[in-house]
């Protein structure tokens, strides 16, 4: 038996291209942002899923909200989802942050690193992990979505792929994009990286 995990992340914020949110209150949904978590509701109406899951960080129940509507779900927050805690970096914009020594290794040695005053990634990987191998106990067939952060889902899926962390450079999880996996009791395998159905539809 396997467990389908559909991965989400939250669709785009204002702030998304310049600033380190975090988990800091009041990020909300653009325009934009609501305009992708719609395309990703219409691309995941037809997958029968079973149960919905998310960060309970603001942008990521926005983008929950309506693919629960889709699906007939209601979104079940769950603290293991949450953005990485960025401790002293939370709320700073990346332009300021590039003379930092200690923001340089953390995106240079991700295997190690932490941010001060917060997580490191393989912490963060941890506390994923753990709540994946609590969710296949939960649904060990089922079809389960979580919507959640970008190194967060990176940071899954570098485990699953065999990686290190510092193989979150290898690959993209855009906002308001899609990644699967199958897991099973000892195990898994990707299904699909990065799908991005808001892209899509403005290409058709």
């Amino acid at each position: 038996m396997a467990m389908t995990l559909f991965l989400l992340r939250h669709a785009a914020h204002d702030r998304v291209a310049d600033t380190l949110c975090g988990r800091m209150p009041g990020v909300a949904l653009g325009a934009a942002g609501r305009a992708q978590a719609a395309a990703l509701a219409a691309r995941l109406r037809g997958e029968a899923i079973g149960a919905l899951y998310t960060s309970p960080v603001q942008r990521c129940r926005e983008t929950a909200s309506p693919i629960g509507e889709a699906l007939g779900l209601a979104p079940v927050a769950e603290e293991a989802l949450a953005e990485i805690d960025f401790g002293d970096w939370t709320g700073r914009r990346f332009a300021d942050l590039q003379d930092d020594p200690r923001w340089r290794h953390w995106n240079g040695a991700r295997d190690d690193a932490a941010a001060p005053g917060g997580e490191s990634m393989r912490a963060v990987q941890g506390r994923v992990l753990g709540w994946i191998a609590a969710a296949r106990e939960r649904h060990p067939d089922g079809r389960v979505a979580l919507v959640s952060h970008g190194d967060v889902i990176k940071a899954a899926l570098c485990s699953f792929l065999g990686l290190p962390l510092q193989g979150y450079e290898r690959f993209d999880i855009a906002p308001a994009s899609l990644s699967a996996l199958a897991v099973w009791a000892d195990g898994g395998k990707l299904l699909g990286l990065n799908e991005q159905p808001f892209s899509r539809m403005e290409a058709a």
